[in-house]
């Protein structure tokens, strides 16, 4: 409107109404109003219909235009870069090029000067001086034109770079904002439910959640549904199962190279109501170990059974890792309430808690049953993963730890960091016929809303008695909602324990089923199979890795050599 006669509305704002069957009225609603009177009233209603249509069509320009600005502001198509990059080139060219010209003339023009002061016939000299004066002021002058459009184009391209820039800032916190205040009103909410719930709210939550994971009553037995499963197992064509521990790239679930098929096996337990409760109690209890201390009369240490409560602290771990994304767990600065009051190599040590499966291992006669044994020891190490969101300490570069239990539970333990970057640590441990020692080293990711660690470390267990020994490596654990919500943990990945040695050829396949929220399969659930030389399969495991885990023999095999059908017979607590 900055060219308009006197007397004019713009039509998007204008207000059209009729007065009478001949006359309308055009205001903006406020100083203008223009009263206009048509010869008739066919006239009149043709003259408001046709302004109607003119404002709907102005109103649209006019948005058109703002959201082409808008677009224009926040982005900049790629064809349009490409032609002001080539457009700075070509001026950046010609200031060089108007450079060049004007130390060419200005050259010229030295000597000229140099030659007047010298020589003779001054008429003719001049002449030539004020032609190279001439090409001088002429090159110049480009040269000026030059500089100015090209620090026209360059301002005018860098305002608009620059409120892009602005743009995507401002749009980078404000979500930072949103994320940081989301999860401090969470929570805020927390605190204020756990100050607010009472008791037996506290305990009915926690049934609660144990009946959210179908976790099963300590002492019962396994379902006829639940023992009943089907497993693919990978269908090996070599042994050579050992990987680099320092393999970044390998999977911690994979145990061997090559595994491009899998074979497909059910496995189906026998009737469990023929056995009373009785039969099952003398079975569990026949394979229940004896300790044989070296001296009854001993006064056996007394050892505290819990450490102290973790100080409730409002934690804002959204400012700490929002920079962390992708990052090596090991390299990101954490809060010290965070974390547990323990290290590393104790937290390793908390591996044997159920050593006594091993001593069963251990007394064991037949080869796969002691490897059926060995791969429940392997499971309940995740046994308290559920519950443990906290993190341990580093350890040290050097620094030891050690564990003596033999008066009790008839283990000692010793653990040494060796390495610092990347956290490396090694541990050995021998008990009552039986000795272990692992490598344990990880790789670990910060996602956004969950941490994943890849162990990437062998653990071995061997039989001094039998000369058996068994290798295996640790599945990929994920801690979820880091930044909003509460942390809980799942355990999930194929892990292969090999035989070596004397047990050369046997074999477990166990799977760690992911947790998920459209399954109606039990929670946490590990099952798998225990393998002979021959690939027959001759025990089988299966329960969750944070309640308990059941072994049972093979008694019969049917169905077709692709797609076998295992029958079990009762099953039994490891």
């Amino acid at each position: 409107m900055a060219h308009t006669c006197r007397g004019t509305i713009s039509l998007h704002g204008a207000l059209i109404h009729t007065v009478d069957s001949c006359t309308f009225v055009i205001s903006n609603g406020g100083t203008q109003t223009f009263h206009i009177k048509a010869a008739n009233e066919v006239e009149r209603q043709s003259w408001v219909t046709a302004l109607e249509l003119a404002k709907a069509k102005a109103i649209r320009a006019m948005e058109s235009d703002e959201e082409e600005e808008d677009n224009t502001a926040n982005t900049i198509p790629s064809e349009e870069l490409n032609l002001v990059v080539r457009e700075l080139t070509v001026r950046l060219e010609n200031l060089k090029t108007c450079y060049d010209l004007i130390t060419k003339h200005g050259a010229a023009l030295q000597r000229a000067l140099s030659e007047l002061e010298t020589g003779d016939d001054l008429a003719n000299k001049t002449k030539i001086v004020s032609e190279r004066a001439t090409l001088f002021r002429i090159s110049s002058n480009a040269m000026i034109n030059a500089c100015s459009d090209y620090l026209q184009t360059a301002q005018t391209q860098g305002h608009k770079w620059s409120k892009m820039l602005q743009h995507e800032r401002d749009q980078k916190l404000h979500l930072e904002e949103m994320v940081e205040q989301l999860a401090r009103q969470h929570s805020h909410l927390e605190q204020a439910a756990t100050r607010h719930r009472p008791n037996a709210a506290t305990s009915a939550s926690d049934d609660e959640d144990n009946e959210f994971y179908d976790a099963q009553e300590e002492g019962g037995s396994v379902t006829q549904e639940d023992s009943s499963f089907i497993l693919n197992i990978p269908v090996t064509t070599h042994h050579n199962h050992r990987r680099n521990s320092n393999d970044a790239t390998g999977s911690s679930s994979e145990g061997e190279d090559g595994n491009s098929e899998t074979q497909q096996v059910l496995v189906v337990a026998e009737n469990l109501d023929n056995m009373d409760v009785t039969d099952r109690i003398s079975v569990h209890s026949s394979q229940a170990l004896t300790p044989t201390l070296a001296n009854q009369s001993k006064v056996v240490r007394k050892r505290r059974t819990r450490v102290p409560d973790k100080p409730n602290y409002p934690l804002n771990l959204w400012s700490i890792i929002k920079n962390c994304i992708g990052k090596d767990l090991s390299k990101i600065p954490m809060p010290v309430n965070f974390n547990e009051p323990l290290s590393m190599l104790q937290r390793l040590t908390e591996d044997f808690e159920y050593s006594e499966i091993l001593d069963k291992a251990a007394q064991a006669k037949d080869t796969c049953e002691q490897l059926a044994y060995v791969t429940a020891f392997t499971v309940s190490s995740y046994s308290t993963t559920s519950n443990r969101t906290g993190k341990p300490f580093n350890p040290l570069l050097g620094e030891t730890y050690e564990c003596d239990r033999t008066d009790d539970l008839g283990w000692r333990c010793i653990n040494e960091q060796v390495s610092h970057h990347p956290p490396m640590a090694a541990q050995y441990c021998e008990g009552r016929g039986w000795r272990c020692w692992q490598e344990f080293t990880m790789t670990s990711k910060f996602r956004g809303k969950y941490i994943q660690i890849v162990p990437l470390g062998y653990a071995h267990v061997e039989f001094p008695a039998t000369g058996n020994r068994y290798t295996w490596r640790k599945v990929t654990t994920t801690v979820h909602n880091i930044i909003v919500g509460k942390l809980w943990v799942d355990n999930h990945g194929d892990m292969e324990i090999f035989g070596e040695r004397n047990a050369k050829g046997v074999k477990c396949h166990l799977k760690y089923l992911p947790y998920s929220y459209f399954t109606r399969d039990t929670q946490r659930r590990v099952k798998g199979v225990v393998m002979d030389s021959s690939n027959q399969v001759k025990w089988v495991v299966n329960g969750t890795w944070d309640s308990k885990i059941e072994i049972a023999p093979v008694t019969s095999t049917s169905g077709s050599t692709e797609n076998p059908v295992y029958k079990t017979g009762n099953y039994k607590t490891a």
